[in-house]
């Protein structure tokens, strides 16, 4: 059994009735990790979608009708809840080692019979966007890359979130002080060379979870390598979105995604 065997699928109910939910247990690394497939309802071939979540352990969980949302403009979507997490094995350690989670679910959506060959994207929300980066990095053959609201520098989340400073020091080994290798690991912008794919960020200016500067950052490096890069920055929006907007940004988003291939 390779590293990206699909173990187990289940039927999940789902809040559209044009889009179709699984539950999956797929191989990360040697581990049973769960996820949650989103595919519509319609025959046909279709862009993929990673959708990689924020948050840590309960918070930030994927859900359903979120994803939902993506495949209703036409993705099969995939969004693991990294390891340790819903009844899966290991333990998430915040962009550590958990990655891997992102890089074999990302191997199964390539095996999604309606999946059109080279036309998956990544997507990652709040600690998700660090996940997204270090995937695309990783894997170079990512049609697009959106981070909303995203994490671009685990350093600088450590020194703006006094709140998650002991689950951080725990998961992670440290502080940036004392275990700066770690955070530089867990850090994208030290490795944008290497990212191929164009890059749209969405991101509030209000937002007081992730701070507008991880996109101003994230921006910087992208546009002094010389990559491709789009903003959305949004003057009066926090971390979360209200409804209408958030239904247009995704609508918009999936044309922006569909539009690069």
């Amino acid at each position: 059994m390779n590293e990206t065997s699909i173990i187990e699928k289940w039927l999940f109910p789902s809040p559209n009735p044009n889009v179709r939910m699984y539950l999956m247990t797929y191989m990360s690394a040697g581990l049973c990790v769960k996820g949650l497939l989103a595919e519509p309802t319609e025959a046909g071939m279709y862009d993929g979608l990673l959708y990689l979540r924020g948050g840590i352990k309960n918070v930030g969980m994927v859900r359903p009708a979120r994803i939902g949302q993506f495949a209703s403009e036409g993705f099969v979507v995939f969004a693991p809840f990294y390891r340790g997490n819903r009844g899966g094995e290991g333990n998430e350690d915040f962009a550590g080692e958990d990655r891997k989670d992102a890089f074999s679910a990302l191997a199964v959506l390539k095996s999604h019979p309606a999946v059109l060959e080279d036309r998956i994207h990544i997507f990652g929300f709040s600690r998700g966007g660090v996940m997204a980066l270090l995937t695309a990095i990783k894997h170079k053959t990512a049609a697009s890359l959106v981070t909303w609201g995203g994490v671009a520098d685990m350093a600088l989340t450590y020194v703006e979130r006094k709140d998650l400073r002991r689950m951080m020091k725990r998961v992670i080994g440290g502080s940036p002080k004392t275990a700066l290798q770690a955070y530089t690991y867990r850090t994208p912008l030290y490795e944008l060379e290497h990212l191929r794919c164009p890059v749209l960020i969405v991101h509030g200016e209000r937002d007081e979870h992730v701070s507008i500067e991880h996109a101003y950052r994230l921006e910087k490096r992208l546009l002094e390598l010389g990559k491709k890069v789009e903003t959305r920055y949004f003057k009066h929006v926090t971390h979360y979105f209200p409804p209408s907007l958030n239904r247009e940004v995704v609508s918009e988003i999936g044309k922006w995604m569909k539009g690069r291939v």
